[in-house]
């Protein structure tokens, strides 16, 4: 299992969750995420929430983590799939939920167990809605890839591309899995 390391620099929590979006984070897309949280009250971690906007390009800060009682915001780059994105343009085109579309999913999901595998230590994900729910079967996860590393926005103005999988930093993806494993959720969307 996971375990979350404390964080002696963040204040304490207090009794309500945020009512409005953080800065930086679309308000329709946070009011989103909000929902499907409150929609789903089996979820008991809510200290933390994931809120990705997929209609930025991959070069900008687009995964959003903010701890609800406070609406601070922690901001990392994330890569989308080549599934999403043929032309590699650095947009995510559209989503898909099929197997073997190497697409991104929109949707909640909830975290779960960390493993070791092709790229280190990763956490898997399940899928929470129709458009998601193949995530554990594509083995959908959250892991750190050399193509989501800074210099790659350097290089060519763009992360590269995963397989469907939210793909950080190396240091990045530490933080992530840090402040949202053990159950939290995870909503990753785009407004059209």
């Amino acid at each position: 299992p996971f375990a979350m390391v404390s964080d002696p620099l963040r204040p304490a929590a207090t009794p309500a969750l945020t009512p409005a979006a953080p800065a930086g984070i679309n308000p329709a897309l946070f009011q989103r995420a909000k929902a499907a949280l409150d929609s789903r009250p089996w979820i008991r971690q809510r200290d933390f929430i994931g809120v990705v906007d997929f209609g930025l390009v991959s070069a900008e800060p687009r995964f959003h983590v903010v701890h609800m009682p406070s609406g601070q915001v922690e901001t990392f780059r994330v890569a989308h799939g080549s599934g999403s994105d043929p032309a590699h343009s650095g947009f995510l085109d559209h989503f898909s939920n099929r197997p073997g579309s190497e697409a991104t999913s929109n949707g909640a999901y909830i975290t779960a167990d960390t493993y070791h595998g092709k790229y280190g230590l990763s956490m898997k994900v399940h899928g929470l809605d129709w458009t998601n729910n193949n995530a554990m079967s594509r083995a959908i996860v959250i892991h750190n890839a050399w193509y989501a590393e800074p210099d790659m926005v350097a290089q060519h103005g763009k992360l590269g591309r995963s397989q469907g999988c939210f793909a950080f930093s190396r240091a990045d993806q530490w933080k992530v899995m840090n402040r949202l494993g053990g159950g939290r959720m995870i909503y990753a969307d785009k407004l059209a």
